[in-house]
């Protein structure tokens, strides 16, 4: 599996943007994000990219920020972890039967990332699938997230059209089920309420066969 290397210059104003938050907070992870989770994972759920305070400042995904807590609260309703999530990476947290991913793994300025520096990004998440020997289901948190996981299979946009709730039958038996990103700007206007996030996941458990 290909992994960026802690301080990748493939996409330079990240790098710069980087730089600049290891200047501003010597004590943050401040580097491309690992995937997080069970190597022998059926499902993996890919996000945009690092918060600035979740994620970048604590190296694992999805750790730290708002979007953080609904999601590994849903991950724990539905039996994917074990302990508990206190936001923090030293909590003690374990991923069972999923794994975490973003489609760009360092953070961006404003947290939009460039096409470009997404295209540049997607060969890493087309490793980290293919490295996964057990995986049935990916759940792309927004659009962004669902176009790089098609990228990274060489597939077709225009055949597999985001929309909340879809779920897209890929190469392999492998199945692409849509979600509007958990963050808090979705949820505080009600783009994504809890239900419709536990109606995402009652769909990945059907997929799995839970």
């Amino acid at each position: 599996m290909t992994a960026p290397q802690p301080d990748c210059q493939l996409c330079p104003r990240l790098a710069a943007f980087r730089s600049e938050q290891r200047n501003l907070h010597a004590d943050w992870f401040n580097a491309p994000v690992p995937a997080f989770g069970d190597s022998q994972a059926q499902l993996m759920v890919a996000g945009l990219a690092p918060g600035l305070r979740g994620a970048n400042r604590t190296g694992r995904p999805f750790t730290g920020d708002y979007a953080g807590d609904l999601l590994y609260e849903m991950l724990q309703r539905y039996g994917f972890t074990v302990g508990t999530y206190d936001a923090r990476p030293d909590d003690g947290l374990k991923l069972r039967n999923c794994i975490i991913v973003n489609a760009v793994r360092c953070v961006p300025p404003q947290n939009k990332p460039t096409p470009q520096e997404i295209r540049q990004c997607n060969h890493f998440l087309a490793s980290e699938i293919s490295a996964l020997p057990r995986l049935k289901c990916i759940l792309a948190l927004g659009r962004i997230a669902h176009e790089a996981v098609l990228t990274s299979q060489g597939l077709v946009r225009s055949r597999h059209v985001f929309a909340h709730n879809a779920c897209h039958e890929l190469p392999g038996r492998l199945s692409l089920i849509d979600s509007y990103h958990c963050s808090r700007y979705n949820t505080n206007t009600g783009r994504l309420t809890p239900e419709m996030f536990r109606q995402i996941f009652d769909r990945i458990s059907g997929v799995l066969g839970g």
